[in-house]
């Protein structure tokens, strides 16, 4: 008799954030390769995508660009560009590049918020409900950091992210992702953050601590059905000291296939689109499944052996 497990949701949506978060913290790489990487991300089937930031070459410098970036991407039905900005005038940036979704980033350390986007919490509560009014009926995604805890306040409590989502959406925005800036969360902590604010959120994972996999099937049996990954595993702020990549595309597809939770996209596609990105960086990726390849490979490979 197989072992029963939890119940879980018969899908799931995926947002790759690879293009943006993955490469922000990289040297930088054309225009021409990061629409290759989106395109190869689109081949795998990946229907979500951020694809740009509109933020200050000086602060970000791989992410110049990101009007041509929105430009030269393929437009098809079904297929959503996200682009992540820090204030009003990227929002119009933003907007005028045709985005179908906008992502907006505030903090619930005060420290960690000054140095990302150089505002108080406050201030950027104020600015997000600009962004909103902007934004009209393009949705408008807010990635609470350090959700889970931060790296220079130490714990935050689930009641503090479950009244700023709170906030964020009588101010305007349309849905609310958690993110585990330094890897700080558990299990326990997913819990507890989704008890708070119910399985609506999206959860945005790091690997500092080698959790993000445990952490998304912590959500996922609790009813959560939106995820952030980057392709390769690759990602992490480079205003957050110990910051690590995100929780990788291939690896959390590779679960969810062997769960039977339907995501739409095809691993082997994934795993051609890491091929690719690894050679964009020039090194090795931090994603174990990128490395390893699928579980079935190795049975595969083995049993050729054998024979």
């Amino acid at each position: 008799m197989t072992p029963a497990l939890p119940v879980l949701p018969g899908g799931v949506t995926i947002r790759e954030v690879g293009p943006r978060d993955g490469l922000q913290p990289e040297t930088p790489i054309s225009v021409t390769d990061r629409v290759r990487l989106i395109e190869a991300l689109m081949v795998a089937g990946v229907r979500r995508i951020e694809a740009a930031a509109f933020v200050s070459p000086k602060a970000v410098p791989a992410m110049a660009g990101a009007a041509e970036v929105l430009a030269a991407v393929p437009r098809h039905a079904g297929l959503r560009y996200t682009a992540l900005v820090p204030n009003l005038r990227g929002a119009e940036l933003a907007l005028s590049s045709d985005v179908d979704e906008i992502t907006v980033t505030i903090s619930l350390s005060e420290a960690y918020n000054q140095r990302n986007v150089r505002m108080s919490i406050t201030e950027s509560t104020q600015e997000i409900a600009r962004i909103c009014s902007a934004a009209g009926p393009t949705p408008v995604d807010a990635v609470v950091s350090c959700a889970f805890g931060s790296p220079y306040e130490g714990e935050v409590a689930p009641d503090e992210v479950a009244e700023l989502a709170a906030r964020l959406q009588a101010g305007g925005c349309t849905s609310i992702t958690c993110a585990d800036t330094t890897g700080m969360a558990t299990p326990r902590r997913i819990a507890e953050v989704v008890d708070a604010t119910g399985p609506g959120i999206a959860l945005h994972l790091h690997e500092t601590r080698g959790t993000a996999l445990v952490c998304a099937y912590a959500g996922l049996a609790l009813g959560v059905t939106r995820f952030d990954t980057s392709v390769g595993g690759l990602g992490g702020s480079p205003f957050a000291a110990g910051a690590a990549g995100n929780l990788a595309t291939e690896g959390l597809v590779a679960m969810l296939d062997d769960l039977g939770v339907e995501t739409g996209i095809d691993l082997d596609g994934l795993l051609a689109a890491a091929v690719l990105v690894q050679d964009l960086v020039g090194r090795p990726l931090p994603s174990p499944v990128a490395a390893a390849g699928p579980r079935t490979r190795l049975a595969e490979t083995r049993s050729g052996e054998e024979r």
